[in-house]
């Protein structure tokens, strides 16, 4: 018994993760026909398993879309790390908007689940908000302190206008109209939308 005791756990833990991945791969695919109101008891049923087996993978919605969503926000995150070493804070923090608008548009209904897990704690996808949250608002100061944004506003402001606009882009009536949104948005940030750099910048994401 000794010995199989290993290769028995090691059996198990393989199989977890089989199931893991393979659970996530469907809900993937679930959720980008469904969105973030995609059944769990589909998402159990396509996979082949038992809702108690989901669940004990994912023990709430919010728990599903953090893993699904990991990477991107991880990516999300790590880019604007390289974007604070720009030379042009304003084309930084344009490039960082437009990072989260492609973000945004990848799964419907997300950017909401976002804004509601923003100031929960015990949410799942409480600490990848505030990733992106405290990302975000380092280039905000970073081009406020170069006088390229406007000064009244702070991270908070951003994330709002960041997750309206995510909010935005998600409906069927508003999507066609994404790329002049973003404009309008991006241009009120800016200290000086119309010259120099920022106008280049604003030009480049059309």
């Amino acid at each position: 018994m000794r010995i199989t005791d290993p290769l028995i756990k090691a059996s198990h833990a393989s199989r977890r993760k089989k199931n893991y991945s393979h659970i996530l791969a469907v809900a993937r695919d679930v959720v980008a026909e469904h969105g973030i109101n995609a059944s769990m008891r589909d998402i159990a049923r396509r996979a082949e398993v038992g809702l108690a087996t989901l669940l004990r993978h994912f023990p709430t919605r919010e728990a599903l879309f953090e893993a699904l969503l990991c990477t991107n926000l991880d990516a999300l995150t790590q880019r604007a790390d390289e974007l604070e070493t720009s030379d042009s804070p304003d084309e930084a923090l344009i490039s960082w908007f437009q990072e989260w608008l492609a973000f945004a548009q990848s799964y419907r209904g997300v950017v909401a689940m976002m804004a509601a897990a923003h100031t929960n704690p015990n949410s799942a996808l409480y600490a990848s908000c505030a990733a992106v949250h405290s990302a975000s608002a380092r280039l905000l100061l970073r081009a406020q302190a170069e006088g390229a944004a406007r000064p009244d506003m702070n991270g908070d402001d951003l994330f709002a206008l960041m997750t309206a606009l995510g909010w935005a882009v998600d409906q069927p009536s508003f999507a066609p109209r994404a790329d002049h949104l973003f404009r309008i948005i991006t241009g009120a940030i800016l200290a000086n939308p119309s010259t120099g750099s920022a106008s280049a910048a604003l030009d480049r994401q059309n």
